[in-house]
């Protein structure tokens, strides 16, 4: 459990900030999806920025038909305005991996109970071809 001193109304300052972010996605509409991607990757430090750049090139190749956005400030991929999936990179909510995760749209389904959100530490060939195959059924 977080320090609640660094909580501001049960929220941290990272969430606050990601709150923020989102809002400001809403106003300014129809976003400049691909260059509005690369800048919240430009910005992220390493490790997070190759892991995103990689995660990026794999979700593209696997799904070349969503679009790429940005999402509460992270990188995100849509199909038709709904967000599938995203990534958030661990320097976001100081956290010790970064996460892929998978939206409700996403079609991922399997049984009465499935994974949405991944935790990565290292990307091998054996992550990237989990990803693609992720990124595949969710857009079956």
């Amino acid at each position: 459990m977080k320090n609640m001193s660094s909580r501001s109304n049960g929220l941290t300052k990272e969430e606050i900030e990601a709150m923020k972010e989102r809002i400001t996605e809403q106003r300014a509409g129809k976003q400049n999806g691909e260059a509005d991607l690369f800048a919240k990757i430009d910005a992220m430090p390493e490790p997070d920025r190759g892991m995103a750049k990689r995660v990026h090139a794999i979700i593209k190749a696997a799904a070349p038909g969503l679009t790429p956005r940005t999402w509460y400030g992270m990188p995100a991929y849509s199909k038709s305005d709904s967000v599938i999936c995203w990534f958030q990179p661990a320097s976001k909510f100081k956290t010790r991996y970064i996460t892929l995760g998978f939206s409700d749209k996403a079609h991922l389904d399997e049984g009465n109970m499935w994974p949405t959100v991944f935790a990565i530490t290292k990307l091998s060939k054996a992550e990237e071809t989990k990803i693609t195959s992720l990124v595949k059924k969710a857009v079956s």
